[in-house]
């Protein structure tokens, strides 16, 4: 699943190429994608209607139209915004089409169908994008505030930092690796870490999420942005999906246990689970 990384270097990529493009048509082939709409409106809404911004916010990539509405799309597993010319050659798994003035069409697609693609005209009707907690690569995501987070929380570490009222935008992939950097058992109770603990993890969030956007997201399977391009962090991921290789920093053999129904990959020396 696109991760805080992956979906940053989408919105990135489209940012450019879609800013002030007016919708001309719109080609919908699997409209359950679409999640709160029929096709037909959806379609209705859309012609006729200039894209004025592209953000995100957690895992969702929000569309600003300059006629009051949002296109929110939240990828999930599979899912992908692709930006070509018109007669480039189109996959099976291209489900939706926007089609702007010339050659250039952007498409949204899914080979699990699990994406989701919203039109609202209030950001509180796209899924949970108005009960997400805050953006760790922003300012308002300080060591302090994060103090005041983990403060009674009492649950596993990697629960926790999955869960995106708690924390926006970290999955799979960065929450490992930034357990690993900080040298947090994955299983810890968030009520047995010490300050310097949660210092160390605090900065390790920061740092992992940094280096994703700037290696423009981890490929290990479908991911790609919206030009179509893989990305590079896969190239310097410390723990995930290691299991057996030795650990980079101590020489153990990297273990992979399942906690709360997910892979986890973690060090038995430097992520002690007792400390």
């Amino acid at each position: 699943m696109p991760e805080l990384p992956e979906v940053q270097t989408v919105v990135n990529t489209l940012y450019s190429r879609v800013i002030d493009k007016e919708i001309i048509d719109v080609e919908v082939k699997r409209d359950e994608l679409i999640a709160n709409v029929s096709a037909e409106e959806f379609k209705t809404k859309l012609v006729g209607v200039k894209i004025e911004n592209v953000r995100r916010r957690g895992k969702y990539i929000i569309i600003e139209l300059d006629n009051g509405y949002y296109l929110v799309g939240h990828l999930r597993m599979t899912g992908y915004f692709f930006y070509t010319q018109k007669e480039s050659k189109v996959s099976k798994y291209d489900c939706i089409f926007f089609k702007f003035k010339g050659e250039d069409e952007l498409r949204l697609g899914s080979k699990r169908k699990f994406t989701r693609i919203y039109l609202v005209d209030d950001l509180k009707d796209a899924g949970s994008l108005t009960k997400l907690g805050p953006e760790p690569l922003s300012d308002e995501f300080t060591l302090d505030r994060f103090k005041e987070m983990i403060d009674k929380r009492k649950g596993k570490m990697k629960p926790l930092l999955l869960n995106q009222r708690f924390l926006a935008g970290l999955g799979n992939i960065y929450v490992d690796e930034a357990l690993f950097l900080s040298k947090i058992h994955p299983l810890r109770s968030a009520d047995t870490l010490k300050d310097d603990e949660i210092k160390r993890l605090y900065y390790a969030i920061v740092k992992v999420l940094s280096d994703g956007v700037e290696h423009r997201g981890t490929t290990k399977w479908d991911y790609v942005d919206a030009s179509g391009e893989s990305g590079s962090h896969q190239n310097y991921l410390m723990i995930y999906d290691k299991e057996g290789k030795e650990c980079s920093e101590c020489g153990t053999k990297i273990e992979k246990i399942r906690v709360g129904g997910r892979g986890t990959y973690f060090c038995p020396d430097c992520q002690k689970q007792g400390e």
